[in-house]
C-alpha cells in the first residue's frame, strides 16, 4: 500500500481528497503547510507527495527545492487555474506532474497511480515484469534501472522518476531522434496528456542536472519542430 502526503493549506481539499484516495486504497498523510511537512519527511518520506503551491510558513516551491536536495521521491503539484508560470517553475524545479485548479478527484488519482507506476518500472520490484531492468552503458553514461541510478563520467547523478524515463528512453537508441509525443508515451500513461511545454522543461531539468557535474555535457541534443536526440560521446 503507498503513502501519499497531501500537502494543502486548504482543509476541504484535503478532507475530500483524503477520504478519496484512502476510497482508492492508498495511506494518507496530511499537512497544511510546508513547513510541517518538511518536519515529517525528515522522520520518514512517503512514497509520493502532492503539493499546493501557495502556502504559508513554506510554499510548494521552496518545500520541493528542499527534498530535491535529498530524494527523488515522486512529486505532483497542484497549480492555479491559470498560472503558467507555476507550472513551468515547478517542473524545472523537479516535480514530475501538475494538476491544475479546480481539479477532478478521479483526474488526479490517475495521476498518482500512473506516477507510481512509472516509478515501478525503474524499481526493483519490477524485476521479471518489465524489460529494460539492466544496466546500459552508453559512452560515459551508465543507467542502473534496477538502483534508480545513473552515473555520467563515474559521478553520480540524481534524476527523478520523470527525468530517468526520459533519458533511458533517448540513450536506449544513440542517434535515433525522439519525437515530443514518443518521450511523451514514455514518460507518461495513454490517459495522461501533457503538452510539449512539459516535455521542454523536464529535459532543461535533465540538462542542468547533467552540466552539474560536467559543465561540458552537450549528449542531449534538440532538433527544433522535431525531438531530441541522445549523441554517444
Amino acid at each position: 500500500m503507498s503513502r501519499i502526503a497531501l500537502v494543502d493549506d486548504d482543509r476541504n481539499i484535503l478532507t475530500s481528497v483524503s477520504m478519496t484516495l484512502e476510497a482508492e486504497g492508498f495511506e494518507v498523510d496530511t499537512y497544511n503547510d510546508g513547513q510541517s511537512a518538511l518536519e515529517a519527511f525528515s522522520r520518514k518520506l512517503p512514497d509520493m507527495a502532492v503539493l499546493d503551491i501557495k502556502m504559508p510558513r513554506m510554499d510548494g516551491m521552496d518545500l520541493l527545492q528542499r527534498l530535491r536536495q535529498k530524494t527523488s521521491m515522486p512529486v505532483i503539484f497542484l497549480t492555479s487555474k491559470d498560472d503558467e508560470i507555476d507550472e513551468v517553475l515547478g517542473l524545472r524545479m523537479g516535480a514530475d506532474d501538475y494538476v491544475k485548479k479546480p481539479f477532478s478527484q478521479r483526474l488526479l488519482v490517475e495521476r498518482i497511480r500512473a506516477l507510481l507506476r512509472r516509478q515501478e518500472l525503474i524499481s526493483g520490484d519490477a524485476v521479471g515484469e518489465h524489460e529494460d531492468v539492466r544496466t546500459m552503458v552508453r559512452g560515459n553514461l551508465t543507467m542502473d534501472p534496477l538502483r534508480h541510478a545513473v552515473m555520467w563520467k563515474g559521478q553520480d547523478v540524481t534524476l527523478t522518476v520523470t527525468e530517468f524515463l526520459l533519458l533511458q528512453a533517448l540513450a536506449q537508441r544513440p542517434g535515433f531522434v525522439k519525437s515530443r509525443d514518443q518521450l511523451m508515451d514514455v514518460a507518461y500513461d495513454e490517459q495522461v496528456y501533457v503538452d510539449d511545454r512539459t516535455i521542454d522543461s523536464h529535459i532543461k531539468r535533465l540538462r542542468k542536472k547533467m552540466r552539474a557535474v560536467d559543465p561540458e555535457f552537450s549528449a542531449i541534443e534538440t532538433l527544433y519542430g522535431i525531438g531530441y536526440r541522445y549523441n554517444e560521446e
